[in-house]
């Protein structure tokens, strides 16, 4: 008579030294990972995320363009805006290849959008068509009494041109129009009190908005 009984299982036998190496590459391999971790830890540390108030400076506007307007040859704008806007830079740009020379102040406004608000004497159309993207004339907004271009496109930044006498300001940015008016409104307040060669010959866009 046959025995039926089960067979026990055979099970594996894991010679000591290759037991020890695959401890190693475990033990190993965490390391590693509690290393790599490690390091992120630390970047992220030194590196906090950016958030408005990151990019907030305390410019003294005014100043630089006092400092700018024997270079610039006119006084440039730096218009007196609504507590919780602040300029997170303000620089004279000399003439590049180009040869447009020009004011450039970038503006954070209290909503936390960004504006960059530029003025030179020397602007021709390929300089400002480059300013504001390429954009395509819209319309016109009337602010203060003046009418600035209207410049925008889908996905992208909108613009305000304005020329008065031989100068030419542009704003750009991704701000509402709410914030667009404060500063144009800052702008144009100056330029009526002295500003550069005062004048109204903006060209007149297609469709007001």
């Amino acid at each position: 008579m046959s025995d039926s009984s089960p067979t026990p299982p055979v099970k594996p036998v894991i010679a000591a030294g290759a037991a020890k190496r695959a401890n190693a590459s475990v033990v190993g391999m965490l390391l590693a990972m509690l290393s790599t971790v490690a390091i992120v830890l630390t970047i992220v540390w030194l590196n906090p995320q950016h958030k408005a108030d990151t990019y907030r400076q305390n410019i003294n506007v005014q100043a630089v363009a006092g400092h700018a307007a024997d270079t610039a040859g006119f006084t440039p704008v730096a218009p007196a805006l609504p507590e919780g806007w602040s300029a997170n830079y303000a620089r004279w740009n000399p003439a590049g290849a180009d040869g447009v020379a020009f004011w450039d102040v970038g503006y954070v406004t209290a909503n936390d959008t960004f504006i960059a608000l530029r003025q030179s004497i020397t602007a021709n159309p390929t300089w400002t068509a480059g300013q504001t993207e390429n954009a395509p004339v819209t319309g016109t907004r009337t602010i203060d009494g003046r009418d600035w271009e209207l410049r925008d496109k889908p996905k992208g930044n909108k613009s305000l041109v304005l020329v008065n006498g031989n100068a030419t300001i542009i704003l750009t940015g991704a701000a509402d129009f709410k914030d667009f008016d404060t500063l144009a409104a800052g702008a144009a307040k100056q330029l009526n009190a002295g500003g550069v060669q005062p004048g109204n010959s903006t060209t007149k866009a297609k469709d007001g908005k």
